[in-house]
C-alpha cells in the first residue's frame, strides 16, 4: 500500500533580501542567481581553497562590492549553493511511497539509489564542499546537510519499523535508517574511485539498492 512520506521538512527558503534587509527585486535575485552559478562553477574547477570573490564578480561581470549585497564572503555563497541543491534530494521521497514489499519494491529502491548518485554527480564539488565543512564543524554547513538527508532518514526509519521484524529489537529503525543513508552517501561520492577495481556505476547503484532494500524489507 502507499505510504506517507515521513521527514519531509520545509525546503530552504531562498533569500529574498540583500545583506543590509534591502529587499532585493527581480533584478537583484537575477544578479544573487548568476553570483551563485558562477560560484558554483568555479569551485568545481579550483575548490574551496582558491574559490576568490574577486573571481567570482569578474565572472559574473559586477564588481566584488555587488557581491558583497548578497553575501558576506566565498563560504557563505557556496552555503547558499548548498542549501539550494539540497532541496534535491525531496523528491526522492516519492520512491518511499511504494510498497517495498511488493512486486515493484527493489526497483523503487534501485530509482532511489540512482537518483541519489546523479543528484551526487550533478552537484559532488559543492556537496564534498559541505560535508567538509560539516565535518570540521562549521554548524552552518551541519544543519543544511542534516536538512537534506533527513526526509530519507525518516522516510527509511518509518519503512523499517513497519517491518514484521521490527519487534525483534535487532534493528533500531532510526539507527539502521541513519546508517543506510551514510553508507548511500558514501556510495554516491565516491563510486568513480571504485573503477580501478573492475566496479561500474551501474554495480555501485544495483548493489547499494539491494543492501539498502534487503534491510528495509527484512
Amino acid at each position: 500500500m502507499p505510504r506517507s512520506q515521513a521527514g519531509v521538512t520545509n525546503p530552504v527558503q531562498v533569500q529574498e533580501r540583500a545583506l543590509d534587509g534591502r529587499s532585493i527585486g527581480e533584478r537583484g535575485s537575477r544578479t544573487r542567481d548568476r553570483i551563485l552559478a558562477s560560484t558554483a562553477s568555479i569551485l568545481e574547477a579550483v575548490g574551496i581553497n582558491d574559490l576568490r570573490v574577486v573571481d567570482i564578480a569578474r565572472s559574473v561581470g559586477c564588481s566584488p562590492a555587488t557581491f558583497y549585497q548578497y553575501f558576506r564572503d566565498s563560504s557563505d555563497a557556496v552555503l547558499a549553493l548548498a542549501g539550494q541543491v539540497g532541496e534535491e534530494t525531496i523528491p526522492l521521497g516519492a520512491e518511499m511511497r511504494v510498497d517495498w514489499r511488493g512486486p515493484d519494491g527493489a526497483e523503487a529502491a534501485r530509482r532511489m539509489v540512482d537518483g541519489f548518485v546523479r543528484y551526487w554527480d550533478a552537484h559532488r564539488a559543492v556537496l564534498r564542499t559541505r560535508n567538509l565543512a560539516a565535518q570540521e564543524g562549521d554548524q552552518r554547513f551541519r544543519e543544511v546537510r542534516n536538512r537534506a538527508l533527513q526526509p530519507l532518514t525518516e522516510g527509511l526509519a518509518l519503512m523499517i519499523s513497519e517491518s514484521p521484524a521490527a519487534g525483534s529489537n535487532e534493528l533500531t529503525p532510526y539507527a539502521a535508517a541513519a546508517a543506510l543513508v551514510a553508507m548511500l552517501e558514501r556510495m554516491a561520492e565516491f563510486h568513480s574511485d571504485l573503477e580501478g577495481y573492475g566496479v561500474s556505476r551501474d554495480d555501485v547503484v544495483t548493489t547499494t539498492a539491494l543492501i539498502i532494500h534487503s534491510t528495509v524489507t527484512r
